[in-house]
């Protein structure tokens, strides 16, 4: 079973500006819980993400000393792909591809098809710097601009980035609107067609929801689970305010309760959990 802990999703929609040493240390803190992954950080345009400008000195002063987590930082196109691959530091770069054509747009600036063709650049830039690339399937679950959607649509995407060889896929709800049958009908129809990808979700939620999202993927055989500390952030086109994140401490909680070691220092997660009150106040 693998937690990825986005504090980046958390924080890149917030407007005031945290401070960098704010963000240093409370990302240090999550590197000692024992997350598979740590999304910490992106390299994209400030003027897009401003609360992001940081990233490379945030990166600097990580604490990498005897932690398990790997790094993972989002990328929008070659230019931070390039920049990113630079950092020894990082294990992964997180790419953004949409279903959605009006997203994609708003997202990155790109067409799908676009999109579609920095992918494979990155993917490149990926193996020849020994980086993870990640994809994630944003607005995976329906979006509300009415474009097309439909889980066949989303199977030929996967199809798409099978033949670029891209080994980790994230289905992404960005804006909550996942079921526990489409959740429960793409996972296990996804999940043994391609044996060679791991499958992730990262689910935005309300808070009565989120238990029946994570038990739809968890029996449809996803091993991938992201969230955020207290479910944190969220997409800024949410159509409900109470819809964010979904929360760490929930899906600890679930699969602890169904009995899933996550060896995770939980006195380590507990101060983690103290500090984001300061992080995100």
């Amino acid at each position: 079973m693998k937690i990825i802990e986005c504090p980046r999703d958390a924080m890149q929609g917030i407007g005031e500006f945290i401070p960098t040493e704010t963000k240093i240390a409370y990302i240090n803190q999550l590197l000692k819980v024992g997350f598979d992954t740590i999304d910490f950080g992106s390299f994209v345009s400030p003027k897009a993400i401003p609360q992001m400008r940081d990233t490379a000195e945030v990166l600097a002063n990580l604490d990498l000393e005897g932690t398990t987590s790997g790094l993972l930082a989002i990328v929008a196109n070659v230019r931070g792909a390039g920049e990113a691959a630079q950092h020894r530091q990082i294990d992964y770069l997180g790419f953004p591809l949409s279903v959605s054509e009006t997203f994609q747009q708003r997202n990155t600036n790109k067409s799908i098809a676009e999109a579609m063709q920095q992918l494979a650049q990155i993917q490149d830039i990926c193996h020849k710097h020994s980086k993870t690339l990640v994809t994630y399937i944003s607005m995976g679950f329906g979006n509300p601009y009415n474009d097309p959607w439909d889980a066949e649509t989303v199977i030929g995407f996967v199809e798409d980035l099978d033949r670029l060889g891209v080994k980790i896929i994230s289905l992404s709800d960005t804006i909550g609107v996942s079921d526990p049958e489409n959740i429960t009908y793409l996972f296990s129809s996804l999940i043994p067609a391609f044996k060679s990808i791991e499958f992730g979700a990262h689910l935005h939620t309300n808070p009565a929801a989120w238990q029946e999202k994570v038990a739809a993927a968890y029996h449809a055989g996803c091993r991938r689970f992201d969230g955020a500390v207290r479910g944190y952030g969220g997409c800024p086109m949410a159509k409900d305010e109470l819809v964010g994140n979904m929360a760490t401490e929930n899906l600890i909680s679930y699969f602890e309760n169904i009995g899933v070691n996550l060896h995770l220092n939980k006195a380590a997660f507990a101060e983690a959990l103290r500090l984001s009150g300061a992080v995100f106040s």
